[in-house]
């Protein structure tokens, strides 16, 4: 099977996986899903966030996704739990089709990572 076949295919069972344990079987959209790994990667389950906090995990989620790839690097939580990241390389300029692409690879790597699915 072609690599991009490969994505797809995972993407899609993420996808369904997610929205039935998250969602109630609604489909999740990529920034939903980018959203749910911030928290995860915050680890305050609990907590109501307000709108500054939700960029704010999603901003904590594509830092996390994109240190693989070498673009950010974790540097240290804060006094409130909160993870920070350097930048260690600009991101290249990418059409919003690349951009997609990156971020399904990233995030099925990271559910592929933390063996949420295989």
């Amino acid at each position: 099977m072609a690599r991009d076949e490969k994505l797809k295919e995972r993407w899609e069972d993420l996808v369904l996986k997610l929205s039935n344990q998250f969602a109630d079987g609604d489909k999740l959209d990529l920034e939903e899903i980018i959203y749910l790994i911030g928290v995860q990667e915050l680890g305050q389950f609990k907590r109501k966030f307000k709108k500054d906090d939700k960029v704010n995990l999603m901003h904590i989620a594509i830092c996390r996704l994109l240190s693989p790839y070498g673009y950010y690097q974790f540097t240290h939580y804060d006094e409130d739990g909160w993870p920070h990241y350097d930048v260690l390389e600009e991101l290249p300029p990418l059409k919003a089709g690349e951009q997609s692409v990156l971020m399904k690879e990233a995030i099925v790597g990271y559910f592929l990572e933390n063996e949420y699915i295989n």
